[in-house]
């Protein structure tokens, strides 16, 4: 148990960023994980909508490739939040650095 407590302490680092581009790092991580969510909600669905049109099971039935569209679209919501966030806090940055 020790073991998974040191491995999730070691990925949830609440340090502040060091720098503008560890920032952007994290920004450009977060939108590639949103969009390859985004891309596999699309392609569920699209799988779902198939094998319920032709009536079959291709792997798993429909109803389960939806709920994983469902999900895979939560984690898109997910990940385009944090780069929303993330770029508007850097935008505001920016300007009070301006003034």
């Amino acid at each position: 148990m020790s073991g998974i407590k040191k491995e999730l302490e070691a990925t949830w680092n609440h340090k502040p960023f060091k720098n503008r581009e560890e920032v952007r790092t994290e920004i450009r991580n977060c939108d590639r994980f949103a969009g390859i969510s985004q891309y596999a909600c699309f392609i569920f669905a699209v799988i779902a909508i198939i094998g319920d049109a032709l009536n079959t099971t291709l792997g798993l039935t429909s109803l389960s490739w939806f709920l994983l569209a469902i999900v895979a679209g939560l984690n898109a919501i997910i990940g385009h939040n944090h780069v929303v966030v993330a770029k508007h806090l850097f935008g505001i940055e920016a300007e009070s650095k301006k003034e």
